[in-house]
């Protein structure tokens, strides 16, 4: 797996992407010699996101068995959106007014 250096990657992106999609290599770039993201075949990004589909339903399913069995609170929208609202409406109170803009 290659390494780039983003400001390496502007002026060769169009060879970096053709190496992704055409060559199957995957391209990690860099700042400051830190991993920040990756440049992939659109193979891996479905493989990749097909897992996550798996484990989000797999988790599904296990909440759903929980509140099936009663070991799981259900709380309504309703009863969500009352309690962010008043939490929102009480932060507002005490932060107090807002000095100057910018």
């Amino acid at each position: 797996m290659a390494k780039i250096a983003v400001i390496d990657a502007r002026k060769d992106l169009a060879d970096i992407l053709n190496r992704a999609a055409y060559g199957k290599e995957r391209v990690v770039l860099t700042r400051r010699g830190k991993d920040v993201a990756a440049i992939v075949p659109m193979d891996d990004l479905n493989i990749l996101e097909a897992i996550e589909d798996h484990m989000d339903v797999t988790e599904a399913e296990k909440i759903l068995a929980r509140v099936r069995t009663g070991s799981e609170q259900v709380v309504s929208l309703d009863e969500v959106k009352a309690k962010y609202q008043n939490d929102a409406k009480a932060a507002k109170k005490t932060a107090g007014p807002r000095k100057g803009k910018r």
